[in-house]
């Protein structure tokens, strides 16, 4: 009986190291090798990669605006994707109105997207016609030909994922970091 027993904690010690502490070790390891980038998370000195960013002022491009702004005003962290109201509530309709007030107020011509939140209220990506329809005031703002600002607008703009899947996008966060390099 003790033999087995003694057995059964050997094997128990072995299985927890080999998968408690190699395995996990292991694809730590290859995953910063292979995917660095990837593993190490997508947060830049300007924010993250996957999230939006707030850009206030018409020297920035707009990007969606986040969920917070319409579940909760005192900027906590919110789980993206949940409380986000029907197309017919009036704290929707109230928020939209504001916000294409907003842009027209800064010379910007609202669009769907840059009016509503996406999906998972956090989406940093608009579409190519959203970042082209703020060109204008942008360059307007940082004192640039519009045609450079169309330009760097165009070096941004992601085509589909394996040139089928989903929609060419522009990264705001992208595009703004590059916005501030040029100037």
């Amino acid at each position: 009986m003790l033999l087995h027993l003694r057995r059964s904690l050997l094997l128990s010690a072995v299985f927890l190291c080999l998968f408690g502490l190699a395995y996990p070790l292991a694809g730590t390891g290859i995953s910063q090798a292979i995917f660095g980038h990837q593993a190490n998370g997508s947060i830049t000195p300007n924010g993250s990669t996957l999230i939006g960013q707030a850009w206030s002022g018409p020297q920035w491009f707009q990007g969606r605006p986040d969920g917070a702004v319409l579940t909760n005003k005192a900027n906590q962290v919110i789980v993206s994707g949940t409380n986000q109201p029907g197309p017919l509530s009036a704290n929707l309709q109230k928020y939209v109105a504001a916000e294409a007030a907003a842009l027209k107020k800064e010379g910007i011509v609202p669009t769907n997207d840059l009016v509503t939140t996406s999906g998972s209220l956090v989406d940093p990506d608009i579409s190519p016609a959203d970042a082209y329809a703020q060109v204008e005031t942008v360059a307007s703002a940082r004192g640039l030909s519009a045609a450079r600002v169309h330009s760097l607008v165009a070096t941004h703009v992601h085509g589909r994922e394996l040139g089928f899947l989903g929609a060419p996008y522009v990264d705001v966060l992208e595009l703004n970091s590059a916005l501030a390099r040029l100037t």
